[in-house]
């Protein structure tokens, strides 16, 4: 007589033929494949959520920098107001920030040209995968 306490038991791994069992064995591996892509879509959410927050903060900072350097800028063209035209001092500012932008522009055009878009390391292991594909004895 069985115990309605209890739980029910499985099937007797041994009354089961070898189709039913690759057959569950199939199933439960999907449901583990499909609940695992499920938890890696949870978790790429929730990183995204964070780097999209703190690309928010790191693009107000950027604006907090970009502000205070114009204040600054406007600040040194009145201190240099005070021995000389406003204009003049306007002008020698907006100098000094164009030979800084020169400078960043010419380096940074230098920097770009030593860049290589081609992966040479991965094309080169495409072509050793690719010769062992066509010849794997070797």
């Amino acid at each position: 007589m069985s115990n309605p306490e209890a739980p029910p038991s499985r099937v007797d791994p041994a009354g089961e033929s070898l189709g039913d069992l690759v057959s569950e064995l199939t199933g439960d591996l999907s449901k583990l494949m499909r609940q695992e892509l499920e938890l890696a879509k949870a978790e790429l959410r929730q990183e995204a959520t964070k780097a999209g927050k703190a690309t928010g903060m790191l693009a107000a900072a950027g604006f907090a920098g970009y502000l205070t350097t114009v204040l600054l800028s406007l600040a040194l063209v009145f201190a240099l107001g005070a021995v000389m035209p406003l204009g003049w001092a306007a002008l020698i500012v907006a100098v000094l920030w164009g030979i800084a932008g020169a400078v960043l522009y010419s380096t940074g055009r230098a920097r770009l040209r030593t860049v290589n878009p081609k992966p040479e390391r991965t094309v080169e292991t495409l072509k050793e995968d690719a010769e062992w594909a066509k010849h794997p004895t070797k």
